[in-house]
């Protein structure tokens, strides 16, 4: 489901040309639709209002459903990769703008966040068309201020740094229902089931169950976007053994159900 980072190569992209240090570029895009790894000199404030896309960074991957909002600074390598039919909203920022904005020391890492009622209100005001550049920037600056003080949400996948982890972590994306157990797993890696647990609590500050889990409800996330399959039809997918595990689970991660996610859509 998913583009290794490994197989990123870097292009640097430009946003729409304009004489404002903020751009605001809304955008639709078809699912499969592929926006490969590039940078941008302005930081980039990434939402969309439907769909699901995952952006992948050299740090992880960012699973954004319109519940989240992606923060990527200037210059921080990206791809795109559009999961179901979007309605991106993306807001680029000039560094010298963000020199003068109360927060800017906060902004200089990637962020996924949880998306505010209010949050979203600012972002969709500042695309209306017609707004002048003072009511943009006014909306903006509050907007970086509620990215400053949002929750960090759970769809964030960091990837091991390490080879023998990472081939690790990739074997287990692609085993979407679970069917390999930790020690075949380490067994394909060539590497001891001991070595794969410290380099997962190490280069990802999570254990390879917590891992492992998040992974498997990030891929929940794009079955449920999908729209195809019921919630228990996506949980035999990912092999739980009932629907209220998986339930269970998917709580534990993203603090709501998957029937309160699909109310969100």
């Amino acid at each position: 489901m998913w583009q290794s980072s490994d197989e990123m190569t870097k292009d640097i992209a430009k946003p729409p040309k304009s004489n404002t240090e903020i751009i605001v570029h809304p955008r639709a895009y078809k699912r499969g639709h592929h926006i490969g790894s590039h940078v941008h000199a302005q930081a980039q404030f990434l939402y969309s209002t439907s769909g699901l896309m995952n952006v992948t960074t050299p740090a992880g991957k960012f699973l954004v459903p319109p519940q989240r909002a992606v923060w990527i600074p200037p210059t921080i390598e990206h791809s795109v990769d559009v999961l179901t039919d979007i309605e991106m909203r993306s807001i680029y920022i000039e560094p010298s703008w963000l020199l003068k904005h109360s927060k800017h020391s906060q902004l200089n890492k990637l962020y996924l966040i949880e998306v505010s009622p209010l949050l979203r209100e600012l972002i969709l005001a500042s695309h209306k068309k017609g707004a002048s550049k003072e009511k943009v920037e006014l909306l903006v600056n509050l907007a970086l201020l509620e990215l400053t003080q949002a929750k960090d949400a759970a769809s964030f996948l960091p990837m091991p740094i390490d080879a023998r982890a990472n081939t690790v972590a990739l074997l287990t994306m692609k085993d979407i229902s679970s069917t390999k157990d930790f020690e075949q797993l380490c067994f394909e890696a060539n590497a001891s089931s001991r070595t794969i647990t410290r380099l997962f609590n190490k280069e990802t500050k999570m254990s390879f169950r917590e891992w492992r889990q998040r992974a498997r409800i990030m891929n929940a996330l794009e079955l449920l976007e999908d729209g195809n399959r019921s919630i228990k039809q996506v949980a035999n997918k990912l092999g739980f053994s009932s629907t209220a595990s998986f339930t269970h689970a998917f709580k534990e991660v993203m603090n709501l159900t998957p029937t309160e996610f699909l109310s969100k859509k």
